[in-house]
């Protein structure tokens, strides 16, 4: 037995706490070895290995499984904000002839388009792989689950597609895309194709004996989008924070947030989960956690952030089954806020205040129904019973919406011809400064 504990700036009774939920998972699991670690102040707060880890903690490669898919849809994210690429248009747009060739990339990175969840043939993540056009030989379209659109429906296959669809428009291999376009600006050294240097061996537990069994690494081939990557606790704390602060060289931080937008929902894991472009949103933490799970024969892996607190977590286990990889996710951030409150940015003077917005903050109803609009640093806040509801920010003279139901949406300043304010319409929502103000429209449905 070879258990790891390293120390790190919490305070020893919250570390304390935060390794007895990790030597509890990995004891009930049973898992050969787990190992996790918590992101605050841009950095590992704590980290901790239990079982038989095979050496330093933060260095220890793990395979990552489809946490590789946000990889491959921030390389798919950098081709539409550069214009190369549409979310709308179809995969065939770029693939050609090929099954499911109507589908578009958005459902794609949404798990929206109905596709089925695995590849014809041997289990992809056990075999090694062939290439794209092997595939797409053996994945004609017939066997879609459900039309596009009509339900979440995750698709391993999909992301297989989509890493054929970077390949082809930028040039070179996937995983050339990967290493040059993520892995090298964030210098994340320790992220791997294929295992490289100290690294766990997947195992699986046999379920009565408690022998563990040795499980294949292979070159998962044109499936690797999917599911491919190795990667440790110390490159993976840095991945937490481009994820929470994005990176000039990857992709900016308001391109990330507006893949964290839901498209589709599930129950995933038990967790009350929908999904984004690329990415999965638990429920968790100050509301909203990010990220995704990983599964490959002989590892689970975690990584989430939450975007309000700036917190993160990863966590990986060298077996195929055992690991509640969302659970985790959610227990440790829980742990880590109950033990060490999160401590907020101390308020400012606002400095610079746009006349619109000086005309419309303070009080304004729906219906009967009492709204709050105030403004904060740089961003004007809608509150409902005293809870945020969505955020807009000026943009080129227009109150777009950044967060929330109201994502995108604009809020508009509606005048009377002597250019006083008649009513603000959010997205039809027609919001009055008194209760069904008869000089404006009907208010409209409720906003969510």
């Amino acid at each position: 037995m070879n258990t790891r504990v390293s120390r790190s700036p919490v305070a020893d009774v919250t570390a304390r706490r935060l390794l007895a939920r990790l030597a509890r998972w990995q004891a009930d699991g049973p898992l050969p070895s787990m190992v996790a670690g918590v992101v605050r102040d841009g950095g590992l707060a704590w980290y901790a290995g239990y079982g038989d880890v095979p050496g330093e903690v933060t260095d220890t490669q793990y395979k990552i499984g489809s946490i590789t898919k946000t990889f491959t849809a921030v390389l798919v994210l950098q081709l539409v904000e550069e214009g190369l690429l549409s979310l709308d248009a179809t995969v065939g747009s770029v693939l050609g002839e090929v099954g499911y060739a109507d589908r578009t990339v958005r459902a794609l990175l949404a798990h929206d388009a109905g596709l089925q969840a695995e590849p014809n043939g041997s289990w992809w993540e056990r075999s090694e792989g062939g290439s794209f056009d092997e595939l797409s030989a053996a994945n004609d379209g017939s066997g879609a689950a459900f039309e596009a659109h009509r339900q979440f429906h995750y698709t391993n296959l999909g992301y297989g597609m989509l890493g054929e669809v970077v390949s082809r428009l930028r040039g070179g291999t996937w995983w050339d895309n990967v290493r040059s376009r993520i892995l090298e600006p964030l210098r994340m050294e320790r992220t791997s194709y294929q295992a490289s240097g100290l690294h766990a061996q997947g195992l699986s537990v046999h379920p009565f004996t408690g022998e563990v069994i040795e499980e294949p690494h292979p070159d998962t081939g044109a499936m690797a989008p999917a599911g491919q990557l190795w990667s440790t606790l110390g490159d993976l704390a840095t991945y937490c924070t481009f994820l929470l602060d994005g990176h000039p060289d990857v992709l900016a931080k308001d391109a990330l947030e507006r893949a964290y937008v839901p498209q589709s929902g599930s129950l995933f894991g038990g967790l009350d989960s929908q999904h984004g472009l690329g990415f999965q949103l638990f429920r968790g933490g100050s509301g909203m956690l990010v990220g995704h799970t990983g599964s490959m024969p002989g590892f689970i892996a975690t990584c989430f952030v939450d975007l309000k607190r700036r917190t993160g977590v990863i966590a990986f286990a060298n077996a195929t089954a055992g690991m509640p990889a969302g659970t985790v996710a959610v227990d440790l951030l829980a742990e880590l806020e109950a033990s060490e409150p999160t401590v907020v940015p101390a308020w400012r003077p606002s400095t610079a205040v746009p006349d619109v917005v000086r005309e419309i903050v303070g009080l304004w109803h729906w219906g009967t129904s009492v709204l709050t609009l105030t403004w904060e640093g740089d961003t004007l806040v809608t509150r409902r019973a005293g809870v945020e509801a969505y955020r807009h920010q000026p943009r080129d003279g227009r109150l777009v919406g950044t967060s929330g139901y109201m994502h995108g949406e604009e809020l508009k300043v509606v005048r009377n011809d002597d250019g006083s304010i008649n009513h603000l319409d959010l997205a039809t929502f027609i919001l009055t400064r008194t209760p069904y103000d008869p000089a404006a429209p009907i208010p409209g449905g409720p906003p969510s």
